[in-house]
């Protein structure tokens, strides 16, 4: 169970991040949460797809690993096998969080780093540390405050992104069908893919205000990362083959 708790020098002044990629920390996972300004560095290596919370009947893009549940095709031991990594994974076990407190010289609402205590990348033993000697943070979390703050504004922009998708029509179902090393049938489906025909179809107007918004690049992004689907499966069928 996760035990969050907000950052600091004092309290965890000891603690270390382990940064290597195993299922044991977590990476044996199908797909992770992305965002657009993401998926350049995405589209070389994953299939993006879009998928639908039945719960609240939002769509969040995906970058795709496997085909089915804890299968993660990326992952070879402790070595992550792609040359860029999705910053939702990179992230653990870090998150933001905001402070309501009213502590002095704390704005409200202020977003704060805060760690999951309970994650199994947190050691007292070995990994990164996370504070210098005399409370100073240390370079590794440095880094880390950059990409949670740059996932911050990823998932703060997603939403109007994928609102403009809908609006236009411009997202439609996907199934694939794979097959296993024992010779059934595994489907993958509940996942969205961009509607190339009615993109085609949209007005000159509609396009400059997308590519103004910034979305027409992620838009062609996202078409182009499917291309890695045959890669997926190619990864597939090699470790099925071991």
């Amino acid at each position: 169970m996760a035990q969050h708790a907000l950052l600091n020098n004092i309290d965890h002044a000891d603690l270390r991040v382990i940064t290597d990629h195993a299922a044991a920390f977590g990476d044996d996972t199908m797909c992770a949460l992305t965002f657009p300004a993401e998926f350049r560095n995405l589209q070389a290596e994953y299939p993006i797809f879009f998928y639908k919370d039945q719960q609240t009947g939002q769509f969040q893009p995906v970058a795709m690993f496997g085909f089915e549940d804890r299968e993660n095709l990326f992952l070879e031991g402790s070595h992550w096998d792609a040359a860029y990594v999705p910053l939702s994974v990179t992230r653990q076990p870090f998150l933001l969080g905001k402070r309501r407190d009213g502590a002095p010289g704390e704005a409200e609402d202020e977003v704060l780093i805060h760690i999951d205590l309970d994650h199994p990348r947190v050691s007292a033993e070995r990994g990164e540390r996370l504070f210098l000697e005399h409370g100073g943070t240390s370079p590794f979390l440095d880094r880390v405050s950059s990409q949670l703050h740059t996932l911050h504004l990823g998932f703060m922009g997603c939403a109007p992104f994928v609102e403009a998708l809908v609006k236009h029509d411009l997202l439609e179902l996907f199934s694939l069908d794979v097959e296993t090393a024992d010779g059934a049938t595994h489907r993958l489906a509940g996942y969205y893919t961009i509607n190339e025909e009615h993109l085609h179809e949209l007005g000159g107007d509609v396009l400059e205000d997308l590519n103004k918004r910034g979305y027409l690049q992620a838009i062609f992004m996202a078409i182009a990362s499917l291309s890695n689907i045959g890669g997926l499966i190619r990864r597939r069928e090699a470790r099925q083959a071991r």
